[in-house]
């Protein structure tokens, strides 16, 4: 049987499959070492891109490698309709559904923290980690499926203007707050105005942070996290999640190939001009010098919940282009094998990966990733021993599901 024809007897949407499995190997890939490869080629534009868009913005903005997380989590929201549909055409009934949704949110919180523990001498309760925001989320979301477009549009919205108004009432810090105080550095360019109640570590979902994560036995006080993520991030993620179902429910729909995509690329457009309103850049009037809310990652704003949504369907709607309309199958398949095992690639790529480049260093030689390309094959080594398991697992029908 060719590989092309086992996709087609699976049942599953390809396109989905693929894109998943595509944010999943832009993150074992670990920004291919571009960013620390780049270093070495200080005066070239092309390695200064590369190392831009395989790295996290520092705060505000975006670039490829910050869209891994939004991209994950809005495709558990596309999966939903799906999964459910099939639990009830099987007979599951609803006491059964519900109680399988409590344990999937409690494992994935569980998962997430065991992972982030890895290595360490005891239990790392950290809760920023994307499949324990997940977890903390799912719940919510399985509440608004099948409720309507009507009903999962204004439950997006209040969700995104409330956690919006927690920050925009927060009081922000006087005049004499020095940022040194909770490890900013003086080279740090602070937001201002309006837009400084999103600034690091000064926010309401830090303060959060600061009371919630030392309820938690842990080696030393927690004062912040050193990159900004924030427990709270959860909120706003459950409206990426929706608006998943929403994309979901509108693949699974009666409408017609054609007029699906066309719905994903309007919906992406939507969200992108929405985002500029709400940061205060209106074509063709250029950027003014206010903003409602600025385009942060870290701390998961609400207008990156808007924006970054804006590339989730249009990626997905890509690849429903190239493999559900256009047919092109093949070239997706070592994108769906990874696809169909998200879960084990993303244990694999915590814990195995070190492994691996270790135990390659130790048959093959200490320095056989020297040199100055040595990062990236090192990278892409790596990828593919990950990759293999997949295909292993794949061609036995294993498949990793909570």
């Amino acid at each position: 049987m060719s590989e092309s024809l086992a996709l087609e007897k699976t049942g599953r949407l390809v396109s989905v499959d693929a894109y998943r499995g595509f944010v999943m190997l832009l993150m074992v890939s670990g920004g291919f070492a571009f960013p620390q490869v780049a270093r070495q080629f200080a005066d070239s534009e092309a390695w200064g891109i590369l190392a831009k868009q395989f790295s996290h913005a520092p705060w505000v903005g975006c670039s490829l490698f910050d869209l891994i997380q939004p991209s994950f989590m809005f495709i558990v929201g596309v999966v939903m309709p799906f999964s459910f549909a099939r639990r009830q055409e099987r007979g599951d009934r609803q006491a059964k559904i519900i109680g399988h949704v409590i344990f999937r949110a409690f494992f994935l919180i569980l998962l997430g923290i065991f992972l982030r523990s890895y290595g360490a001498k005891q239990t790392n309760f950290t809760f920023e980690d994307v499949v324990t925001q997940i977890g903390m989320g799912y719940v919510f979301v399985y509440l608004v499926l099948g409720r309507g477009l009507r009903v999962q549009a204004l439950v997006v919205a209040a969700v995104l203007v409330g956690y919006w108004l927690l920050f925009a009432l927060w009081p922000t810090p006087g005049p004499s707050f020095d940022p040194k105080s909770v490890g900013i550095p003086g080279d740090w360019n602070q937001l201002s105005g309006f837009a400084a109640h999103w600034n690091k570590h000064v926010n309401p979902a830090g303060a959060f942070d600061l009371w919630f994560m030392n309820l938690f036995p842990r080696p030393k006080p927690y004062f912040y996290n050193p990159g900004g993520y924030q427990t709270l991030n959860f909120i706003p993620s459950i409206a990426t999640m929706i608006l998943g179902v929403m994309a979901g429910e509108l693949l699974r729909g009666k409408r017609t190939m054609n007029g699906k995509f066309i719905r994903l690329v309007l919906a992406a457009a939507a969200c992108f001009l929405l985002s500029m309103a709400v940061d205060g850049y209106i074509r063709p009037f250029g950027h003014s010098t206010w903003t409602l809310c600025p385009v942060i990652k870290r701390i998961y704003t609400p207008n990156w919940a808007i924006f970054s949504t804006g590339w989730t369907l249009l990626t997905l709607a890509i690849f429903y282009l190239l493999i559900e309309i256009v047919g092109w199958r093949r070239w997706a398949f070592p994108l769906v094998v990874v696809g169909m095992n998200s879960i084990t690639i993303y244990i694999l790529a915590r814990i195995f990966k070190p492994w691996v480049v270790e135990t390659i260093k130790i048959h093959l030689g200490r320095n056989i990733f020297a040199g100055t390309y040595g990062p990236i094959v090192q990278s892409v080594v790596a990828m593919i021993a990950l990759w293999l398991v997949c295909w292993w697992m794949y061609r036995r029908k294993i498949f990793l599901r909570v």
